[in-house]
């Protein structure tokens, strides 16, 4: 089944899922209001390709740890309808569709937690998604480190072979949807790739090597 594969921040939505995450969190009650601030550093050196993620992650996930999925699973539903479903793009689920009906398999590969991926992919109608896993201790608590290889940059590429290899799906004439320069590494590993909201640092590599651009920005 040929494989079509999308990023999700900023290309299936107008948002980034980890940053409305935390955002989530302040509005609720859940962390404290500099939180945002230092999210949006953070942010501004991943958009310049600059962002060390084991350092974001660290950042990133202080306010689950000790939570267990049960707990992180009851507050998602409510993250997903306030934060993430007004910002999905009209176009995002449409095309979804119309790939699924022409036979591929989509799989969503972010650089968010999986907990928060999943549901989003849920409520897109997709099943297949690689994210980055995060531990959980012998009791089944949030410790607040990572797991596995990192669904970031060059880890995308790792990550979807290992997945290549558990499924016995075929990489061949594979399609990968992204905005981000961080994902050129997919990009270039796969038969079609397609600058989809391009930023300004991946457009003029997509126009240099002719690229299709999907722009769904208006």
């Amino acid at each position: 089944m040929t494989l079509a594969i999308f990023d999700l921040d900023e290309t299936l939505i107008a948002n980034d899922s980890g940053s409305a995450w935390i955002e989530y969190l302040v509005e609720n009650g859940h962390v404290e209001q500099a939180f945002i601030e230092r999210d949006a550093e953070y942010m501004t050196r991943y958009n310049a390709g600059k962002l060390a993620m084991d350092e974001y992650m660290e950042f990133s996930l202080q306010p689950v740890v000790g939570k267990t999925r049960a707990e992180l699973d009851l507050l998602t539903p409510d993250f997903v309808e306030q934060k993430i479903a007004p910002t999905i793009y009209p176009q995002a689920a449409p095309l979804i569709q119309e790939l699924r009906e022409a036979g591929h398999r989509v799989l969503i590969i972010s650089a968010t937690v999986e907990f928060v991926v999943r549901p989003i992919a849920r409520y897109l109608g997709v099943d297949d998604v690689l994210a980055i896993n995060i531990e959980y201790d012998a009791e089944g608590r949030a410790t607040g480190c990572t797991e596995g290889v990192l669904s970031f940059r060059e880890g995308k590429v790792t990550r979807l072979q290992q997945w290549l290899e558990e499924t016995g799906e075929s990489l061949a004439d594979a399609q990968f949807y992204s905005d981000s320069i961080n994902d050129l590494p997919l990009l270039e590993y796969v038969d079609y790739p397609f600058a989809t909201n391009p930023h300004a640092r991946l457009a003029p590599i997509a126009a240099e090597r002719g690229w299709p651009v999907i722009d769904w920005r208006g």
